[in-house]
């Protein structure tokens, strides 16, 4: 796999109390320069985007920022200070949000990222809803500890509230895909978004020892129901890694890849890289990590 990151972004949703005062976004990046080293200690320039509907979409919101990276190069921000987020309308399209960064401090952005914004819309969107409606809001949060793990999105089906729930800790620091690492399985096991379709494809082709494999025998909270997630789910995972970093400590999600149970081709499928938020493929035979996940 192709190591493809400068910047380890998370994101999460933090409310006040007035109703006159927007709702913020708390980010969180680790910089690097275009060597792979760590800023550390250094005042850098930031411009923050949200995009419209695509990662080159009209930019609905901006704003820029000088803060301080610490001594392990993280930067700790709040968007949504400025004129106009609060009257982003999250419930008509995606968004994306777009970070540039100057590692010296100025406006000369040598680092760029752009990420889905998908748990954090959607609670913004439920507290608007909420407010316009009366009771559109959402039971549960993104952080909230339940079902036997801890909820990473929270969204609504005709009115009816689901969320995906990842586990407590990782269910293995090193698995292979499958046991069964060239031949294809086809499109039982490739969903983006049905990781529980797609793990059940896994282990009826017979796989023994794999990420699916340790998801479909993982057991919490008197939960039996865990499953590897696609490429979609895992997403939503690292959206949400900061919050569950926050809350989890040392079990929280590492800066590493983590397998999906999107099957890619015979003997490659898909995983993410919580060190810089990438898509990749890769064999079905390397070793990455593993955290099960199950709906609501």
């Amino acid at each position: 796999m192709k190591k493809l990151f400068t910047i380890l972004a998370a994101v999460l949703l933090t409310a006040t109390l007035w109703a006159q005062s927007p709702e913020k976004m708390s980010y969180q990046a680790v910089i690097r320069n275009s060597s792979d080293v760590l800023v550390t200690n250094t005042q850098i320039g930031m411009e923050i985007n949200i995009r419209q509907g695509s990662v080159s979409g009209t930019v609905v919101y901006t704003e820029t920022q000088t803060p301080t990276t610490n001594a392990n190069g993280l930067v700790s921000i709040e968007i949504g200070g400025g004129t106009g987020f609060n009257t982003i309308d999250w419930a008509i399209d995606i968004y994306y949000i777009e970070t540039k960064t100057d590692p010296a401090g100025g406006t000369n952005y040598t680092i760029t990222g752009t990420s889905q914004l998908l748990s954090v819309p959607y609670a913004l969107h439920a507290k608007t809803a909420e407010t316009v409606t009366g009771g559109g809001g959402f039971t549960h949060y993104v952080g909230e500890l339940f079902g036997g793990g801890i909820v990473v999105s929270v969204w609504k089906e005709s009115g009816v509230e689901h969320g995906l729930i990842a586990s407590l800790t990782d269910v293995s620091a090193s698995a292979q895909w499958s046991s069964i690492t060239s031949t294809e399985i086809g499109a039982p096991a490739q969903s983006p978004i049905d990781g529980q379709a797609n793990t059940t494809a896994i282990v009826d082709q017979g796989d023994v020892s794999g990420a699916a494999y340790l998801c479909d025998n993982y057991s919490s909270g008197g939960f039996t129901d865990w499953y590897l997630p696609a490429t979609w789910e895992l997403t939503q995972c690292y959206n949400a890694a900061f919050v569950v970093n926050t809350i989890l400590g040392d079990d929280g999600f590492q800066f590493a890849y983590y397998w999906s149970s999107t099957e890619d081709i015979n003997n490659n499928a898909w995983a993410q890289d919580f060190g810089g938020g990438t898509l990749d493929n890769g064999l079905k035979g390397a070793n990455l990590r593993v955290r099960a996940v199950r709906r609501f």
